[in-house]
């Protein structure tokens, strides 16, 4: 008969962030572990809150599945003699699988008869397994930053203080970090004391009498019910947001929800000066009117019940008028400046101690901002705007409210500008020139914005990999990834044809005049393409286009993001039609043969089949207008144009033989196979598509 089990890890309080990962590895390495010791079930379900993980899984068997499994052994021919009598070879394979030479039958496989035998296994009991699958569970989480506790060496998310196992209502018998499992676990740390499992099933009821829901998505309903019916009690709504959300309710076992007001004197107050606090430092929810604005109210969610509710508002209420009157003061302060006076400040701030201060920064932000400016075309006065928004861009960081609020970084910088006078477009500059932000977030759309974005995120990779600090692996600090994929993005977006190439060699180029030493650009070249390429990559599989698509159009060309998202286009409408098939069979057929070719110009003077001959005339009619539509990236004009290559490719392969004993008319047709390649690969390599 099936039983429940259930395995509860009992520990300090857990950072949110850790959750939803280790609740995913848990529910994993549950249905993994289950599957390789043929136990069968009907559900798993994970459970989490600050102070455990646990996982329960209904109608775990009472025993293994027994095995029965027909396992190869030799050829026939091997395994008896010409008298039909096992060999060494048949015996011996009957011996490692514990069977009878008698009882090995054959069986045939690809046509060639092999000698097999039949192995049975009985299942063991479930309650012998258990303990090591316990154990197994629980070694077999993994967290960013695990920590070691007293002299033990296992490491894990905080220390385990307690351990419950049961399978049905028996005990699981083992130990673990110097603790034995049990029956015993502990609800909420101060509504609740220890609480005695009696049966898997009645678990997540007995927590919820101890003031514990270990269901997240029971908090997650339970939260958003609560804060949805207070914010409509004061005639406003909750905006979505799932990171404040996630966060919040593995930050809590118990939630009850409050409403909270902020007094008026601070609604004057910039919108993110008041929000900011709010959600990045209290976890608060702010709340809205219908149409978006601001209301004097937020909602914060406590661990516990109702009990005092009101001491514990005026707790929150006097935490949060702190912040805004430290935020006001800032406000009114860093106002008594114009933000271009500040710029000189920044000689003081160090960017990193080997690339210099954030002065120097951006004077390289300006410089370069500056030839993509030119790269672009750009008028006159639109310069001078790009140029006014990167030397003002990071002015912000030394006021006071950045510099008790880094989130502000750029927001704070914009609303300043707009203050001191500055144009709209160095504003909107400012604000964009950091975004994206974050995964999801918003590219710039200003020009100003999206240049002096390209500039920074540049400068930034480049700084970066010249004094070698690169990705590697999960580890980013830097965040140059994204920082990569931003630029990409913008690129994309903006539909401007600027090779990355340029922008790393100017990138570099501002580091060597302000004698800041990188590793030599020769060095970095190749790196930076091709971790360029792999956020290219990244960005367009995201757009839905297929991996060997991809590996065709990056083979050519991955420094011209724009160019290369238009031949991923064409290639990827092109691939799904009927005369493909026939281009991409020449193209094959030519590639293959022409990796034979000796490297040299196609002599024509030695062609002498008509077929060569039309085809050689064919190629020298379209070469330069093919390479023409390729440099302008008008792709889907090359191709039909190189299309028209295919009946004479046809044509001379039904009439002549490339591999002729002749060496100077062989090399004439592979070269001549080598200008077919070239040409018919204007959208990529086409020999890498599956």
């Amino acid at each position: 008969m099936a039983k429940d089990f259930l395995l509860e890890i009992g520990t300090e309080e857990i950072p949110a962030k850790f959750a939803p990962g280790a609740i995913q590895q848990l529910q994993e390495q549950a249905q993994k572990l289950c599957g390789e010791l043929r136990l069968a079930y009907d559900k798993i379900l994970v459970y989490s809150t600050p102070r455990r993980f646990a996982v329960l899984i209904q109608g775990l068997a009472e025993k293994q599945t027994d095995l029965t499994a027909e396992v190869k052994g030799p050829a026939v021919k091997a395994a008896y003699d010409a008298e039909g009598n096992p060999t060494k070879a048949a015996l011996g394979f009957a011996r490692g699988q514990g069977v009878d030479p008698k009882d090995l039958f054959v069986k045939e496989l690809n046509g060639v008869p092999y000698v097999y035998a039949r192995k049975e296994e009985s299942g063991q009991s479930t309650d012998k397994l258990l303990p090591q699958f316990c154990m197994d569970l629980i070694t077999g989480l993994h967290f960013p930053k695990p920590m070691r506790w007293g002299d033990l060496e296992f490491r894990f998310a905080r220390p385990i203080r307690w351990i419950v196992a049961l399978y049905g209502n028996e005990v699981i018998p083992f130990e673990f970090v110097e603790l034995k499992a049990g029956n015993t676990t502990r609800g909420h740390r101060t509504l609740s004391g220890s609480i005695t499992i009696d049966n898997p099933a009645e678990y997540v009821e007995k927590l919820r009498q101890g003031f514990v829901l270990v269901d997240p998505e029971e908090r997650r309903q339970t939260v958003m019910e609560q804060i949805n019916a207070l914010a409509q009690k004061v005639g406003g709504k909750v905006e979505e947001d799932p990171e404040l959300l996630e966060e919040v309710i593995h930050i809590i076992e118990y939630p009850t929800a409050l409403l909270g007001e902020v007094a008026q004197q601070y609604m004057h107050l910039p919108e993110p000066v008041i929000t900011t606090p709010m959600k990045e430092h209290q976890r608060y929810f702010p709340v809205r009117n219908g149409e978006g604005k601001l209301l004097p109210y937020f909602i914060t969610v406590r661990n516990g019940n109702d009990f005092a509710l009101d001491k514990v508002k005026a707790g929150n209420e006097k935490v949060l008028k702190a912040r805004l009157e430290d935020a006001a003061f800032y406000y009114r302060e860093d106002q008594k400046t114009p933000l271009a006076d500040l710029v000189e400040k920044l000689e003081k701030v160090t960017y990193h101690e080997k690339l210099g201060t954030v002065r120097q920064r951006v004077d390289r932000l300006m410089a370069l901002a500056g030839e993509i400016a030119v790269l672009l075309g750009l008028e006159e006065d639109k310069k001078e705007l790009v140029q006014r928004t990167a030397l003002l861009a990071k002015a912000d960081l030394v006021t006071l409210m950045v510099y008790d609020f880094p989130e502000l970084q750029g927001i704070m910088g914009s609303g300043y500008a707009r203050i001191s006078g500055e144009k709209p477009e160095v504003c909107t500059g400012i604000l964009e020139h950091y975004q994206p932000r974050f995964a999801g977030d918003e590219l710039p759309k200003s020009y100003t914005g999206r240049i002096v974005s390209v500039a920074d995120k540049m400068d930034a990779i480049v700084g970066a990999f010249g004094i070698g600090i690169q990705p590697t692996g999960s580890q980013d600090p830097y965040a140059l990834r994204r920082q990569a994929q931003g630029i990409v993005g913008i690129l994309l977006e903006a539909g401007w044809d600027i090779s990355l190439d340029k922008l790393i060699k100017a990138a570099y180029a501002n580091f060597a005049q302000q004698d800041i030493s990188l590793l030599p650009l020769e060095e970095l070249q190749g790196t930076l393409q091709d971790f360029f390429q792999q956020r290219l990559r990244f960005v367009l599989q995201e757009q839905g286009y297929r991996y060997d698509t991809l590996d065709a159009i990056l083979a050519q060309d991955s420094l011209h993001v724009t160019k290369a998202a238009k031949r991923a286009r064409v290639l990827a409408e092109k691939r799904d039609t009927q005369d493909f098939i026939p281009y991409v069979q020449a193209y094959t057929r030519c590639f293959n043969l022409s990796k034979k070719a000796q490297a040299g110009e196609l002599n024509t003077q030695v062609l002498r089949d008509p077929a060569e001959i039309a085809l050689a005339q064919g190629i020298s009619q379209r070469k330069a207008a093919v390479a023409g539509l390729v440099d302008q990236g008008e792709y889907e004009a090359a191709y039909k144009l190189a299309a028209e290559l295919i009946p004479l490719i046809e044509a001379l392969f039904n009439a002549v033989m490339i591999m002729v004993e002749e060496e100077e008319l062989k090399q004439a047709r592979l070269a001549l196979l080598t200008e077919c390649v070239n040409i018919l690969g204007c959208l990529g390599d086409l020999s890498l598509l599956a």
